[in-house]
């Protein structure tokens, strides 16, 4: 008998750290997964979108459009995805929409014409969202169990700003050193050289992410968390599945805040643009900016996420949009001094606390909202359906409203159509908050 005492307790202490290691490991891939699946259709215009513009031979409102079929096409594959995710095992779906998409850089780095980047952006729609989203959103959720929702997401969209950052910095470096006489000087030919270094990059990183996943991620629940270790995929009926969702009121004001929320975080892509034509800076200096506030995006999502477990989720986003409202504002009505950076990073670094501590937040709504677990990926589905329409038409409307009126005009104009989304988030979210203390079982019913 001496041996089992001895033994059990060791036992238990070995079985403990596999599940810690799991869960970690885990996490892990669901960060390196979850950021590397959107560095070729958002990153590469997002840090480099000057440069895009040029190599590529498109204008601002070309570029919207074509990133604005991914939103159309990223929009009619949420929905489907959700069932997807309910029933599919997270790492073959991930792995697979990871790969697709890193074929996808191949293309990318040949800088098609117009009528190529519309073809390119609507495969990104696809192979990043169909059998990807909604997987990536159950699997954290899992992670997270009753009480760490808030951390989950803060670490899941944390971690990914992290990667972000850490890829942006790296691309930003790589694609300064390929001017060393200055990038006013830089031929054509150079540009497109160093560009394409970047797109290959991350196209590599996308396809490692999708051999990690392929390891780390394990085909039901992560260990460690006892009401999820026999999970099977659920055998109720789609028609079922999305009527259970429908009939829940918060999720639809959820929408709406996730709506409002991301139009913020796509304005985010046209502040590199903004610092060169409205504040006087040069390409990379724009650059250097826009990888600055990125930095801020692992420090807001995870503290958001942490006072969205200890204060609510609800109450800190009403924050959040309060002071995406006030950022927008000033750069809708302060006048630029041309070459000074200062004003223009410190309102940046504000708009990316609100923009990224949504990202932290706004899934971790499911479970204050008691949105039932073996329905999370069809409702992900319809908030997201709703939720990121705004990849349809903000970069086009910014397009078009700064094409019109080019300039300082042009971009101030797109700060107020900014602004008023970030009002009608606020009221969204008093109203969720209002409907969950009125009626705290109507979410969950």
């Amino acid at each position: 008998m001496g041996p089992f005492l001895v033994g059990a307790p060791l036992s238990l202490e070995m079985n403990r750290q596999t599940n810690t290691l799991h869960r970690f490991l885990f996490m892990l891939g669901l960060i390196i997964a979850g950021e590397a699946i959107f560095a070729l259709p958002f990153h590469v215009t997002r840090f480099f979108r000057p440069v895009v513009l040029e190599v590529f031979g498109l204008s601002a409102t070309e570029l919207g459009a074509a990133q604005g079929v991914y939103g159309i096409l990223a929009m009619l594959a949420y929905f489907p995805g959700g069932p997807i995710a309910d029933r599919f095992s997270a790492r073959k779906l991930m792995a697979l929409s990871l790969w697709m998409t890193a074929a996808g850089g191949l293309y990318m780095s040949t800088f098609p014409d117009y009528r190529g980047a519309l073809m390119l952006w609507g495969f990104f729609g696809v192979s990043t969202i169909l059998l990807f989203w909604a997987a990536l959103i159950r699997a954290c959720r899992d992670w997270g169990g009753h009480d760490t929702q808030g951390r989950a997401y803060g670490l899941l969209d944390g971690g990914r700003g992290l990667l972000a950052a850490a890829l942006a910095s790296i691309g930003v470096l790589i694609f300064s050193l390929s001017f060393p006489d200055g990038y006013s000087s830089a031929s054509i030919q150079d540009k497109e050289q160093a560009l394409r270094l970047v797109i290959l990059g991350y196209s590599a990183v996308t396809a490692a992410a999708g051999i990690l996943v392929w390891f780390v991620i394990s085909d039901g629940h992560p260990a460690g968390e006892p009401e999820l270790a026999d999970w099977k995929p659920h055998t109720e009926s789609v028609a079922a599945h999305i009527l259970r969702v429908l009939r829940l009121p918060a999720v639809w004001l959820q929408a709406l805040i996730v709506f409002t929320a991301y139009v913020g975080y796509k304005g985010f892509d046209n502040y590199a643009l903004f610092a060169v034509q409205g504040h006087g800076l040069d390409e990379v200096e724009a650059a250097r900016i826009v990888t600055i506030g990125s930095w801020l995006r692992p420090v807001a999502a995870i503290g958001a996420g942490m006072l969205g477990d200890r204060f609510n989720a609800s109450r800190v986003i009403v924050v959040l949009f309060a002071l995406l409202l006030a950022s927008h504002l000033y750069f809708a009505i302060a006048t630029p001094v041309p070459g000074a950076a200062s004003a223009m990073i410190i309102n940046t670094l504000l708009t990316c606390i609100a923009i990224f501590g949504f990202r932290g937040l706004y899934f971790a709504l499911f479970e204050e909202a008691s949105v039932p677990p073996a329905v999370t990926g069809t409702a992900v589905g319809l908030v997201s359906v709703i939720g990121f329409t705004p990849d349809i038409f903000v970069t086009l409307v910014a397009g078009i409203l700064i094409d019109r009126n080019p300039g300082l005009l042009g971009h101030q104009h797109f700060f107020m159509f900014l602004a008023a989304f970030s009002l009608v988030g606020l009221l969204a979210s008093v109203a969720l908050l209002r409907v969950m203390a009125t009626e705290p079982a109507a979410a969950g019913s």
